[in-house]
C-alpha cells in the first residue's frame, strides 16, 4: 500500500532499512537524501555564481575589505605604504590568508577566488550539517529538511556569498559538531585549530560547549560528572585554544589599543548613522535585534522557526513515536545554546574584546534551529503517517469466517484524508517553494560598478599613487583599479584606536580641503599625505550630498561644510574642475594633485 511504503521511505530510521551487516551510511536511502540535500546546495551556490560574473567589475560588499590587499599575493609592488592595506593584513586571520596565498600561487587571483568559494563552503555545510542531523536522529529525511532550511537561511544572508572569515563559520562550527558527537579526538583536535586560524571567536564556543559537557545537567544544582573521555577533549581544546589565541592576546599591535567602552560611548561611529552602529537607545533592538548588540537573528524561510516546538515534541513521545529514535546526544543542541548566551552576555560585558555580541548568537541558533526544525517537521510528518496507517488497518470481522476476504476500517473519511494529503502538501510546498517567492533570492550583496574607464585610468599611473576622495567610490577603487586611497566608508573601521584616529583625521582634513574656499588648504592636504589624484562627485558641492553621505559621523567638519554651500559660498576645489580636470564621465571628475598646488600657488 502506498502509505506504508511512503512512511518507510520517509521517516524509517537508517537501522530498519539497512540489510543485515550492511554499512549504515551506503543505504539507497541515505545516499538518495545526501544526494538530493546536495543538489539543492549546488543549485543555490550556481544561482549566486550566476550573479558573481553578471559583470566584470562586480565583488561582494564585505570582500573588499580582506580581498583588496591579497592582490599582493600576484603583485607584491601594488599597494605599497598603504595604510589602509596593511591594516586588513594585520587583522586577517592567518588560515584564510593562507588559503588566498596558496590559490594566488597557483594563478588564482584573490578577487576570482572570493566568487568561487561560496558554493564549496555551501556543499562542506551541507555535508556536515547532514550527519550532525542523523548522529540526532538517523532518519535521511531529516537530515534533507535540516540541510535544505539551513541552506535556505544562509542564502537569505550574504555570510556565504561574503568570501570572507565569517563565511568558514558554518562548516568549521558543523565539523566540530560532527566530530563531537563522533567521539573523534583528532578531528575535534583539529576542527578546533582551524577555527583559530580562520575564525578565532569560533574557538570560545567550541571550548564553552566541551566545557559544558563536562557537567550533569540533570539535577540541580549540576555536578561534575566523572567522564575521562569528556575530561580529555577539555584538556584538548582549552591547550589548542590556548596555543593559537595566547600569541593574539599577548602581542601589541601597531595599530592598537582596541578602543574601550567608555570611548565607543562617545563615539558616533557606535550609534545610529555611524559606521558600526552598536549603542541604541531603545532596549529592544539593542539587547534583542540589533545587527550587533542583539541576540536573535534575522531568521529565514519562517518555517525555521518551528524548531523552537522541539522541546515540546520530545515531551510527548505517545503523539510523536518517532521521538523514541531521538538519540540523548541531542542534548548538544541546548548546549550550543547555552554556550552561545553566556559569551553574549561575556562580549556585552568586554565590549570588543571579544568582538560584537551577536557573533555568538547569530551563526549557532541558525544551525541550533535549522536541526530543531528538521527533527520537528520529520516527527510531525512520521505521526500523520502513523494516524493514517492505523486508520487504515485491516482487521477480521468476528462474524466471518476464514474462507471470507478481509475488511478494512472504514473510519478514515474523505474529508480526513484530504486534511492530511494537503497539510503535508501546505507544508512541503512551504519548504520548497518559498525562496521562489522571496525577492532577490539568494541573497549575495554583489556590488556592481559601470565606471570601468575610471579603473582602467588608474591601472595606466604607477602603482604607488594615492587617490584622495569622498566619493562612495572609494570602496571599489582598491579592488578594482588596484591603486590605494586615502580614506573609504567600507575602510573606516574604528575599532583599533591606532589606525583609525589616522582614518579620522584623514577624513576630516579632507572635508576641510574639499569645501574651502581657499586652495591652500587643499595644497596643505596634497603635501601632507602624498596625494597624486583628487577624484570629485560632480553632484559633491550640493547640500543633499553632504546630508545623505558617509562622512557625516564626522558632524563638525561636514556642518562646517554644509553651512558654507547653503550660504552660497564656492568652495576653491569647484572651479578647477574644467581647467584640471583629466577623467570625465557622467558622475566623476579626476583632478591631478599637481594642478591642484599650481593653481594654488598662483592664487597666492
Amino acid at each position: 500500500m502506498l502509505i506504508p511504503r511512503l512512511h518507510r521511505f520517509l521517516t524509517a530510521p537508517i537501522a530498519e532499512t539497512a540489510a543485515p551487516n550492511h554499512s549504515r551510511t551506503a543505504t539507497p536511502t541515505f545516499i538518495f537524501w545526501l544526494s538530493l540535500s546536495l543538489t539543492f546546495a549546488a543549485i543555490y551556490g550556481l544561482i549566486g555564481l550566476h550573479k558573481a560574473f553578471r559583470a566584470e567589475y562586480i565583488v561582494a560588499k564585505d570582500a573588499r575589505e580582506y580581498v583588496f590587499w591579497m592582490q599582493r599575493f600576484i603583485d607584491p609592488e601594488l599597494l605599497p605604504h598603504d595604510l589602509i592595506a596593511d591594516y586588513f593584513k594585520s587583522i586577517t586571520p592567518s588560515g584564510y590568508a593562507a588559503v588566498y596565498h596558496l590559490m594566488a600561487s597557483v594563478g588564482i587571483n584573490p578577487l576570482l577566488l572570493s566568487k568561487i568559494l561560496p558554493i564549496v563552503l555551501a556543499l562542506v555545510t551541507t555535508c556536515y550539517c547532514f550527519g550532525v542531523c542523523l548522529q540526532l536522529l538517523p532518519v535521511p529525511a531529516a537530515g534533507f529538511i535540516a540541510t535544505l532550511l539551513l541552506n535556505q537561511s544562509l542564502w537569505f544572508r550574504d555570510d556565504l556569498a561574503s568570501a570572507t572569515p565569517r563565511a568558514f563559520v558554518y562548516p568549521l562550527l558543523l565539523a566540530f559538531f560532527y566530530y563531537l558527537l563522533r567521539r573523534s579526538v583528532l578531528a575535534v583536535g583539529v576542527a578546533i585549530a582551524l577555527q583559530g586560524l580562520f575564525y578565532p571567536p569560533l574557538v570560545f564556543i567550541s571550548v564553552g560547549i566541551l566545557f559544558v559537557r563536562l557537567w550533569n545537567w540533570q539535577l540541580w544544582p549540576p555536578h561534575l560528572e566523572r567522564n575521562r573521555f569528556n575530561y580529555f577533549l577539555f584538556v584538548l581544546g582549552l591547550g589548542i585554544a590556548f596555543l593559537l589565541l595566547f600569541p593574539y592576546a599577548m602581542s601589541t599591535s601597531e595599530f592598537g589599543p582596541l578602543v574601550n567602552a567608555t570611548e565607543a560611548r562617545n563615539m558616533p561611529e557606535f550609534w545610529p548613522g555611524g559606521r558600526h552602529p552598536y549603542f541604541d537607545p531603545n532596549p529592544w533592538k539593542f539587547w534583542l535585534v540589533g545587527q550587533h548588540s542583539g541576540a536573535i537573528p534575522p531568521l529565514l524561510p519562517p518555517l525555521i522557526w518551528i524548531g523552537l516546538l522541539l522541546p515540546v515534541v520530545l515531551r510527548n513521545p505517545s503523539r510523536f513515536p518517532l521521538v523514541k529514535q531521538i538519540k540523548s546526544s541531542v542534548t548538544l543542541l541546548p548546549q550550543i545554546v547555552l554556550v552561545s548566551l553566556g559569551l553574549f552576555f561575556a562580549a556585552h560585558a568586554l565590549l570588543l574584546k571579544l568582538f560584537f555580541p551577536s557573533r555568538y548568537t547569530s551563526h549557532t541558533f541558525r544551525i541550533v534551529m535549522a536541526l530543531a526544525a528538521g527533527i520537528v517537521l520529520t516527527v510531525m510528518l512520521d505521526a500523520v503517517l502513523q494516524t493514517a496507517k492505523q486508520l487504515i488497518k485491516p482487521r477480521w470481522s468476528p462474524n466471518l469466517n476464514w474462507r471470507q476476504p478481509l475488511q478494512f476500517r472504514q473510519v478514515i473519511s474523505s474529508r480526513q484524508q484530504f486534511v492530511i494529503g494537503a497539510s503535508t502538501v501546505v507544508v512541503g510546498a512551504i519548504l520548497f517553494l518559498y525562496p521562489n517567492f522571496a525577492p532577490g533570492f539568494p541573497l549575495t550583496n554583489y556590488r556592481v560598478s559601470g565606471e570601468s574607464g575610471l579603473y582602467e585610468f588608474f591601472q595606466k599611473q604607477s602603482k604607488d599613487i594615492l587617490i584622495a576622495t569622498l566619493s562612495d567610490e572609494a570602496n571599489d577603487i582598491p579592488t578594482f583599479a588596484q591603486r590605494s586611497i586615502l580614506v573609504g566608508k567600507e575602510y573606516a573601521l574604528p575599532f583599533h584606536l591606532g589606525y583609525y584616529r589616522q582614518i579620522r583625521q584623514r577624513a576630516i582634513d579632507l572635508i576641510h580641503a574639499q569645501y574651502s574656499q581657499d586652495l591652500a588648504e587643499a595644497e596643505s592636504v596634497i603635501q601632507k599625505y602624498g596625494i597624486d589624484f583628487w577624484l570629485l562627485d560632480r553632484a559633491a558641492f550640493t547640500p543633499d550630498y553632504l546630508t545623505n553621505s558617509w562622512f557625516t559621523q564626522y558632524h563638525t567638519a561636514t556642518h562646517e561644510a554644509l553651512k558654507t554651500i547653503e550660504q552660497g559660498t564656492v568652495p576653491a576645489l569647484s572651479r578647477l574642475t574644467e581647467r584640471c580636470s583629466v577623467f570625465e564621465d557622467e558622475l566623476l571628475i579626476v583632478l591631478p594633485a599637481k594642478c591642484i598646488a599650481n593653481r594654488a600657488v598662483g592664487s597666492k
